[in-house]
C-alpha cells in the first residue's frame, strides 16, 4: 500500500456561534471566535490517498489530477470565502474545523479513480491546532 499526499492552502473566513445560546454564552464558549464580524485563518490542507502503483506509470494517481481534483471541488469552493455564507456543501452545519474536515471529504472521496482511495484530510487551522478525518 503507498500513500500519496497532496498539500494546498486556502484562506477564509468564519463565525463559531451557535444561535440557539445567549452572546454571552457564545462568548464564553467560543471566546473571539464568536466575533460577529467573522475571523479568518490561512489554513493548510493535507489530502491523502492510498492504494497500489499503476504497473505502467508507477503512479497511484497523477498528483496533477489530484491537485486538479481538489481545486476544483474544494479550493474553488472554499479560498477568500465565509464559510458560514459562501461554501454550498457548509450549509446548515456548524463550521467547525473537524466539520469542513468532513466536508472536504465528502467533496471528494467518491472523485478518485478506482484505483485510490481517500485516506485522510488534514486540515490545520493554525500552527497549533489540526484535525485528522479519516472517514
Amino acid at each position: 500500500m503507498v500513500y500519496l499526499t497532496r498539500i494546498e492552502h486556502f484562506n477564509a473566513a468564519h463565525k463559531l456561534y451557535n444561535n440557539l445560546w445567549s452572546r454571552e454564552k457564545n462568548d464564553e464558549v467560543f471566546g473571539k471566535c464568536a466575533n460577529e464580524n467573522w475571523h479568518g485563518h490561512n489554513y493548510e490542507l493535507y489530502v491523502t490517498i492510498k492504494g497500489e502503483p499503476d504497473p505502467e506509470t508507477g503512479f497511484l494517481m497523477d498528483a496533477k489530477k489530484l491537485s486538479r481534483l481538489i481545486n476544483e471541488f474544494v479550493l474553488e469552493k472554499l479560498d477568500h470565502l465565509n464559510l458560514n455564507e459562501d461554501v454550498d456543501f457548509m450549509k446548515g452545519q456548524f463550521c467547525s474545523t473537524e466539520n469542513l474536515a468532513i466536508g472536504i471529504w465528502n467533496q471528494l472521496a467518491d472523485r478518485l479513480p478506482s484505483s485510490a482511495k481517500l485516506h485522510c484530510i488534514k486540515l490545520c487551522e493554525t500552527p497549533q491546532i489540526y484535525v485528522e478525518y479519516y472517514g
